[in-house]
Parts: structure tokens; C-alpha cells; sequence
């Protein structure tokens, strides 16, 4: 197909990227340093850290990896925590030790927890000590020996961090009680590090930086193995697709999406160290009124997100008076951008919301809009610089301009493989194209638009949900016989799970099945809706139909959108 996308790039925007200029993710950070060592870097709770500081509290930190723990190049580490400053200093330490990163949702339940150290054959992991009780209930159940325990306050200032600390674990008990006698203070860490010498390891683009664990386009959650020149090309292809809109070591973006999600990684986290800009992290962006005190201290340049934050903050009075003078890119990704959503946000700060596309296994960055796309299309851009798409049938033929097919990607940011599992790489990965799984078309300027997802997975709030891992933790319920897990339409969330029972008993409520899957799921996994049945649709051969299901739940939606239509049309006659 002939890359009609070409024709979309703004003339300071090239098609091809040059070679990277970095072997390392440790080698992107100290080039950084050597450019913008007293700049701030990182920002959270009004304590600054420039690049100097990151520099030397991440060479401590790796120098302890190295040194007090022994560990060798290769040895995976998990990172178990929200956005703070700890965050940084670990995650360089990691890369800059040769060791490859494992991030962890901190809202992970113990069965959660307990799958994704294990299956990475994680030796170490780093967590916040809110979250502390989580791991102890599996630690032993895991190859973790090591365990580097963090407060909230332990990079701010002493007074300060005091202060932090004592009234999140004494005024709003926030660290419920815990016991991991073999654990470490971070504060303990640092100190010892301090002292110890650091010696760069011997890397290569091809060695591994992160497992980053995803659903994938099928299945339960595997880690895509993520190579250093995957996420440097990556940031090379944001770099030049977006810095024409931005000046280099003069940005601030607001970083209220969580860093251990690939989608702040990189875009926020490693596009900003690469062009000398600061993060502002937002430790809880769901107290929308902290997050817009925060904003209203800074002449924050560029802001990300997903859908549901964009219009929660929209819906903020106070968020609606913040100066947006400054403001260069607004960027939202991770599901799609409704277009209410997108034109009231123009309307507000007078910039574009550029909504882009992405996968975990694509380092994620795959399709964006272009930094000067005037007014919201709908669209998820065109492929980025050195990025290739096509469309496929369900016979494997290239469809024409216009038409539906699965999308697949090639380009340098696209993954290794997942880990340990080289039967799933090879169901979506052939010749060096990935298979996404989502049905898209492409039109005659170059503007892709995803028709619909091919396979089950669930987007709520950005977040993968897979109906899989959802119906077994319910089919364990003793009162539930049979289950389905669909996605439906939800104007806050973007989808929403619904749940299809089956059950022997007439007494049994939503309530009681929330309640249970609160145990054993983190929030955003919890079915918003139940429904009962007598029973569920199923092929000759028995396998429920999901698809039918959906159908149905689709049917329903478009029957009362209709009749929502027709009562606002009669509304405004009489």
C-alpha cells in the first residue's frame, strides 16, 4: 500500500528517523544530565529534583543493586509504585544497573501481585509501603528475596517528608499493617548506595529494559519484552513527531497518568528527560481539587491523559480558570477520545487534543494526529515516523483505501516477544508485523480510524480488562454456575464490564457478586453490571458466545439513543 499517510506530516515532521543516538536508556539519561543538570526534572509535592540530583541518587541506587544485593545484569526488578519521586530515582537506578524493569499497578489484588512476580521471576521489588500488606500476603509464594520499602515522604525534604508521612500513616491511615521482617528502608538504601561505587554495565540496544505486562491482543497478561532500542526508538519517533510544537529544556507536562502505564513511560517520563523537560507528577489525580491547586502553581507547557480525565477536569470549575497561555501539546491516548470531550477541551484551552493510538507491544506509540491538527477528526492520526501499517482480511489480504481490515505494525518499537511464551509471540507476530488485533480503516489523506476491536478485551478508563480472568475469578463464586464478561458503553469510563450469570439461586444479587470480585480484582475490573439469566448463548459445541452478547447489549444502547433522539426532537417542537 502506498504510505498515503505521508501526506498528513507538516513539513518539519519527517517520515523516516535517524539513527538513535543513545545504545542505552542509562546513556539517554546521562546525555540529559550533561544538557540540563540544574533543571528540574522531576517535580511532585513541591519538591523539585533536577538532573544532577536524579544522576546521583540513581547511580546510588544501582550502585546498591550492584554491590549490597549482588545482582547481575538481566535480573528483573519490580516496581510497585505511584507517581513520586522515588519513582525516577529507581527506574534509572534499574536500567543504569543493566537490570530490566517489571512495573507493577500498585492496585493490584494478592492473586494479581503474586502472577506477575512469578511469572517474571522477579528477584527484587521496590514498593511503597501503603501497599506493603498486599505483598505479604504472597511474597513467599514468589522468587522475591529482596524487598526495598518506601514512604511517601522519604524523597521529599526531612521536615517535609516527616510531616507527609505522618499524616498518611497516623491522620488518614493510609498503610494498613504489614509484616516483611526481610525488608529494607529506601531511605536505607540510598544511604548505603551512597557510598558504593557504581559501574556502568556493558549494554546494547538489544538487551532487555522492561517486561511490560499486558493482555496482549489475546489472553491473560504476559510481559512484552521491551528492548532498549525499542523504547529509544520510540522516543526518537515522539520526539520528532512532536518537538516542532515544543522548545527543548523549557517544558513542563503535567503527568497525572500513572508512570508504571507504557503510555506516561514514554511519552511523559522518557520524551521529557530526552528534551530537558520537568515532570509534574500527580501522585492521586483522582482528588481532581489537590490536582488543580498543583496545576495552578505551574506554566505547565504540555498535558496527557485519558478520556475521563480530560472531562472529570472539565467539569471542575477551578480547573476551567487555570492559565492555558502556555500550553503547547494536549495529548490523550490510552482509549478513545469522545468528541464532546475533545471540543469542549479546544474550546477551554485553544489547543487541539490530539488523540493517538497506541500498544504496550509497540513501546506504545504506533499512530498519533499531527501537532498542528487545527480541529478534532475522530481519527487516531497516521503511523509515526519509520512506522509502517496495513490492513489485512480475514484471509491475510491487503483491503483498499477505505476499507475495514485487521491492522497490523512494523516498525522499531515493536516488541520482542512475549516472555516465556513463544507460542503466543508467533500468533501475532510474522515477518516483523504484529497483528493488533483492532479492525481500522485508512482514508485518502492518511486519518486511520479504529472500527471495532477484534478480539474481547475490555477498555475501561485506558485500562485492558480481559473477560477471561474476570469469569474465572466469578465461576469460583459457589453460587454461580456459568459467566460471561462483555464490554458495554459508559459515558464516564469509555466501557464498563457487564456481567451475564447463571445461577441456582434466586436470592443471589449484584451486590453480593461485587462485593466477592472486590477481593480478588482491582477496581477498575470489577463488573459495573450484572445480569441474571436461565441461561447464556452457546456454539454447537458449547463455547458461550460472547459476541451474541454483545450484539445484544449494542442493540439495546442504539434502541435507546434512538429514543433519546426522538424525545429531544419532540422536546424541542412542543
Amino acid at each position: 500500500m502506498e504510505k498515503i499517510w505521508l501526506k498528513n506530516y507538516p513539513s518539519d515532521v519527517p517520515a523516516e528517523i535517524g539513527p538513535v543516538s543513545e545504545t542505552s536508556l542509562a546513556d539517554l539519561l546521562e546525555n540529559a544530565v550533561t544538557a540540563y543538570a540544574d533543571r528540574p526534572a522531576f517535580i511532585n509535592m513541591d519538591e523539585i529534583m533536577t538532573y544532577r540530583k536524579l544522576e546521583e541518587r540513581s547511580r546510588a541506587f544501582a550502585a546498591y543493586l550492584q554491590n549490597s544485593l549482588g545482582l547481575q545484569k538481566g535480573a528483573r526488578i519490580a516496581l510497585m509504585l505511584p507517581n513520586l519521586l522515588q519513582y525516577p530515582v529507581a527506574l534509572f537506578g534499574i536500567l543504569r544497573a543493566g537490570m530490566v524493569v517489571v512495573n507493577v499497578n500498585p492496585l493490584y489484588t494478592p492473586r494479581e501481585l503474586e502472577h506477575q512476580l512469578s511469572d517474571s521471576e522477579a528477584i527484587a521489588i521496590v514498593i511503597v509501603s501503603n501497599f506493603a500488606h498486599t505483598l505479604e500476603k504472597i511474597v513467599f509464594n514468589t522468587q522475591v528475596k529482596h524487598v526495598i520499602l518506601r514512604s511517601l515522604g522519604d524523597q521529599l525534604s526531612r521536615p517535609k517528608g516527616t510531616i507527609v508521612d505522618f499524616v498518611v500513616k497516623y491522620i488518614k491511615r493510609l498503610v494498613p499493617k504489614y509484616y516483611l521482617p526481610q525488608a529494607i528502608s529506601f531511605r536505607s538504601v540510598m544511604q548505603l548506595g551512597d557510598r558504593m561505587q557504581y559501574v556502568k554495565p556493558d549494554l546494547s540496544g538489544e538487551d532487555l529494559a522492561f517486561l511490560q505486562y499486558t493482555g496482549g491482543t489475546t489472553g491473560s497478561a504476559k510481559g512484552a519484552m521491551l528492548s532498549h532500542y525499542n523504547m529509544l526508538a520510540n522516543v526518537e519517533q515522539g520526539r520528532a513527531t512532536y518537538l516542532p510544537a515544543m522548545q527543548l529544556g523549557k517544558e513542563i507536562i503535567v503527568t497525572a497518568l500513572p508512570l508504571y502505564h507504557i503510555f506516561a513511560l514514554t511519552v511523559n517520563c522518557l520524551l521529557f528527560v530526552k528534551i530537558g523537560g520537568t515532570n509534574l507528577l500527580i501522585t492521586n489525580p483522582r482528588d481532581v481539587a489537590a490536582t488543580v491547586k498543583e496545576l495552578a502553581r505551574y506554566s505547565f507547557t504540555g498535558i496527557t491523559g485519558v478520556n475521563t480525565l480530560f472531562n472529570a477536569w472539565l467539569h471542575n470549575e477551578e480547573f476551567r480558570k487555570l492559565d492555558f497561555s502556555h500550553l503547547n501539546v494536549s495529548i490523550g491516548g490510552g482509549m478513545p477520545v469522545q468528541k464532546t470531550v475533545a471540543e469542549e477541551w479546544q474550546q477551554l484551552t485553544g489547543k487541539c487534543l490530539l488523540e493517538g493510538y497506541g500498544l504496550t507491544e509497540c513501546s506504545p506509540l504506533v499512530t498519533v494526529n499531527p501537532y498542528n491538527l487545527s480541529k478534532y477528526n475522530g481519527s487516531i492520526g497516521s503511523p509515526m515516523p519509520s512506522t509502517e501499517v496495513k490492513f489485512i482480511d480475514n484471509s491475510g489480504n491487503e483491503v483498499p483505501i477505505g476499507q475495514p481490515g485487521e491492522m497490523l505494525v512494523r516498525g522499531p518499537q515493536v516488541m520482542n516477544g512475549y516472555w516465556r511464551s513463544p507460542a503466543m509471540t508467533d500468533e501475532v507476530m510474522k515477518d516483523g508485523w504484529l497483528a493488533t488485533g483492532d479492525i481500522a480503516k485508512i482514508d485518502e489523506k492518511g486519518f486511520i480510524k479504529i472500527v471495532d476491536r477484534k478480539k474481547d478485551m475490555i477498555l475501561v478508563s485506558g485500562f485492558n480488562v480481559y473477560p477471561s480472568e474476570i469469569e474465572e475469578v466469578i465461576s469460583n463464586h459457589p453460587k454461580v454456575i456459568e459467566n460471561a464478561a462483555i464490554g458495554v458503553a459508559d459515558e464516564n469510563t469509555g466501557e464498563a464490564v457487564k456481567v451475564f450469570a447463571v445461577s441456582t439461586y434466586p436470592a443471589l444479587t449484584a451486590e453480593e457478586l461485587k462485593i466477592y470480585c472486590r477481593q480478588y480484582l482491582t477496581a477498575y475490573k470489577v463488573p459495573k453490571f450484572f445480569e441474571f439469566r436461565s441461561e447464556l448463548p452457546k456454539s454447537n459445541v458449547g463455547k458461550i458466545l460472547r459476541r451474541q452478547l454483545r450484539e445484544e447489549e449494542q442493540k439495546k444502547y442504539l434502541t435507546a439513543t434512538e429514543n433519546h433522539q426522538v424525545t429531544q426532537t419532540l422536546d424541542s417542537k412542543f
